[in-house]
């Protein structure tokens, strides 16, 4: 770590909080009882939630894959990174290059406690971790300069993060500054949830998150696009989650991932 993280604050568990929602998803044990009880809420309206969780974790694996060996990132900056659940991003970057550099960031106390799990390089890499929300673009990349070296590219992870950013923290000017600070060469990978495929569950998510205290904030394909304005989209452009790649799965369930309200993209800037 590099040493200006801030002591680990006191955990709020009077409400649920989204990476221990999305934890007890995926069969985690680092929640709280108030986080599963909107777990439970949310799969009493839609009973392929936990799937459609781990198909968004399943994701993450495979574009890192595709950015270590087809476009030799060596350089990945994760927000929102939640619990490790493993594999974790750096280990299948550092699979494929030992030298990678991993730099997560999570605003929950929680993921600051289970640092030493996400910390854990290969010699060759580097692996540090950065207490900051995604508001706060100034911060996150002045910490992530201590580790990267800015002349080279760096993969932009955000992961299933945006739809917990609405529109009144202005959710595109956040990602412009950072994909903006980020060299020629670099990737911006982006999931987010969206209500063009069951509008109805999606809604009642919204509303259950919401009695929660948070904010949940679907998006159409045009609205997600956006965020990839003067970026050069990979191929297959901004699609379901389950049809990104699907060839670079590993170990993935069979189960039919259609219904997953997710768009998922990668873009490339020039």
């Amino acid at each position: 770590m590099t040493g200006t993280e801030p002591a680990v604050p006191r955990i709020d568990t009077s409400k649920p909080h989204p990476a221990r929602v999305y934890d007890w998803f995926l069969g985690g044990k680092d929640n709280y009882p108030v986080d599963e009880e909107l777990g439970r809420q949310i799969m009493s309206i839609d009973s392929r939630a936990k799937h459609v969780a781990r198909t968004n974790r399943w994701f993450m694996q495979r574009v890192t894959r595709w950015l270590s060996s087809e476009a030799g990132i060596r350089q990945y900056l994760d927000i929102g990174t939640g619990i490790p659940t493993e594999p974790n991003l750096h280990q299948i970057a550092q699979a494929a290059a030992p030298e990678s550099r991993v730099v997560y960031t999570d605003n929950d106390p929680i993921v600051l406690t289970h640092a030493e799990a996400l910390l854990r390089s290969t010699p060759e890499g580097v692996t540090d971790y950065i207490q900051a929300d995604v508001r706060e673009p100034g911060r996150i990349l002045e910490q992530a300069r201590k580790v990267f070296d800015f002349d080279r590219p760096i993969a932009l992870s955000l992961v299933a993060l945006m739809h917990f950013v609405g529109d009144a923290d202005e959710p595109y000017d956040l990602v412009s500054r950072l994909v903006d600070a980020l060299p020629s060469g670099s990737y911006l990978v982006l999931s987010q949830l969206t209500a063009d495929f069951d509008p109805v569950s999606v809604q009642r998510g919204v509303e259950m998150y919401a009695a929660g205290g948070v904010t949940l904030a679907p998006r159409t394909r045009a609205e997600i696009t956006r965020f990839f304005d003067g970026l050069d989209v990979v191929e297959p452009g901004v699609v379901q989650v389950t049809t990104w790649h699907p060839e670079l799965g590993v170990d993935e369930e069979t189960e039919d991932g259609e219904g997953a309200s997710l768009y998922a993209a990668v873009g490339r800037k020039s």
